[in-house]
């Protein structure tokens, strides 16, 4: 079947020296990964950054915004606006820290739990589908050298 204009108009375009930059293929990689996990865990009006935040909270219980902040390198108030949301949603609950009256602590309610509960199983399915194409040593490999770019982030 002979390509379509359209088919063929695409493939003529010439990027120039983006293939060959990290960056550019840092960002295709992450559209690609988008796209994916709208089709999943995308469908519990979760994103990937959120996916991150509650997995942070389930792993340690009762974190100071502060701290939330910091782990996720989000702006404080970007953090409080994530935390009102999930509040609303019945997923955290914000507690007095015991060590400091004046910051909250921040932990999962049940719902929060069964919620991630569900996510990361989809989450796992969601990766085995991006990185189907890699042996397990070459996945390995790609997340290491992927850590070497932001290393302090370990």
């Amino acid at each position: 079947m002979p390509a379509t204009p359209a088919a063929k108009k695409k493939s003529s375009i010439d990027y120039g020296l983006l293939p060959d930059l990290i960056g550019y293929q840092l960002r295709m990689a992450q559209i690609a990964l988008f796209k994916d996990f709208a089709h999943g865990p995308g469908e519990e009006d979760v994103t990937p950054g959120l996916f991150g935040v509650l997995v942070i909270i389930e792993a340690n219980p009762d974190l100071k915004q502060s701290e939330l902040a910091r782990a996720t390198h989000l702006d404080r108030s970007t953090v409080v606006t994530v935390i009102d949301n999930l509040e609303r949603r019945g997923l955290v609950e914000r507690r007095v820290a015991l060590h400091d009256r004046r910051s909250n602590a921040i932990r999962l309610t049940a719902a929060g739990t069964t919620l991630l509960r569900k996510l990361k199983r989809q989450v796992t399915q969601h990766e085995k589908r991006l990185l189907e194409n890699f042996s397990e040593s070459e996945r390995a490999t790609f997340i290491a050298l992927l850590q070497k770019v932001f290393p302090q982030h370990r």
